[in-house]
């Protein structure tokens, strides 16, 4: 195992973990009673602000940061001209999906549209295609010279 995958395990064992219940009670609960019909705009704007404050040089970073956050799993699953296509798993995920009345996943949408800008040097979108069956998130991300 090298240094790197030792030290990374150490931090993961200190971390503490999320439920799920206390995801959704702040996620699910309490934004969506702020925030009322607005949320998922609100939401993807608000993505947007945290990839401004916590700006990434590369795809990795992205992931690791993810992570960090709880927020899942990510994972490249095509990357064309003007677009990738991104999936996002995990117990979180699957568990919001699952238990959550139409889980928004705006605000990692957000966070994607604007690291790919920033990555990309060019305005970028992102879209959000949610599987209930399968329990993960699609994202597409798109951008145009």
């Amino acid at each position: 195992m090298s240094e790197l995958s030792a030290t990374e395990n150490q931090h993961e064992s200190q971390q503490p973990s999320v439920s799920l219940f206390g995801h959704e009670l702040i996620r699910g609960v309490l934004l969506q009673e702020l925030l009322g019909k607005d949320a998922p705009e609100i939401l993807y704007w608000a993505g947007k602000k945290l990839a401004r404050v916590y700006p990434l040089d590369n795809f990795d970073d992205i992931v690791h940061f993810f992570q960090a956050a709880d927020w899942g799993r990510l994972a490249i699953k095509e990357e064309k001209r003007r677009e990738i296509h991104l999936e996002l798993t995990g117990h979180l995920v699957t568990g919001r999906l699952q238990e959550g009345k139409n889980p928004t996943f705006q605000l990692e949408a957000g966070f994607l549209a604007q690291q790919m800008e920033r990555l990309k040097s060019t305005p970028a979108e992102a879209f959000e295609h949610p599987h209930k069956r399968s329990g993960k998130i699609e994202f597409t991300v798109k951008w145009d010279h």
